[in-house]
């Protein structure tokens, strides 16, 4: 199985967030290897330029085979069971390499939407996205307990 990637745009700020990212990454790594990439964010500039900025990162930083998953409030939506099917289906794929996405505070630009393999939100409400971040691990990690046929989801 090829290794998850999650790249995020900006460090987490408050330690509780770092803390929960920490704790999720690891916890998903004892079924699957983990990477996380972090690109700077733009701290200066109106919100278009900064989103410009950050996405010019997060590109540069997609490899070929990476399959990007953009999380996105205008992307599909998922229930545990049916993300742990698709988790599945994509960490066996030989031909990509899953990459999950998060923009930084402003989110993504139309460029990077338009690279993605597929486009998923965590749910109808807005999200900081230190805190989906901390979502997104949390489910990945629930998704790959239903692979293993672990206990954490009941």
């Amino acid at each position: 199985m090829k290794p998850l990637r999650f790249l995020f745009v900006g460090q987490a700020k408050a330690p509780f967030f770092r803390q929960a990212e920490d704790h999720y990454l690891d916890a998903v790594g004892h079924s699957i290897a983990t990477v996380r990439v972090v690109v700077k964010d733009a701290r200066s500039g109106n919100p278009d330029d900064r989103k410009k900025a950050e996405g010019k990162a997060v590109l540069e930083r997609l490899g070929a085979r990476d399959f990007p998953v953009v999380l996105d409030g205008r992307g599909k939506m998922y229930d545990s069971p049916a993300l742990a099917a698709r988790l599945g289906v994509l960490v066996e794929d030989p031909g990509r390499a899953p990459c999950f996405i998060v923009g930084g505070a402003y989110g993504l630009p139309d460029e990077v939407l338009a690279r993605a393999g597929e486009v998923v939100s965590l749910g109808p409400g807005t999200l900081p996205h230190e805190l989906a971040r901390v979502v997104l691990l949390e489910q990945v990690y629930r998704a790959m307990a239903i692979l293993r046929g672990a206990p954490y989801h009941h």
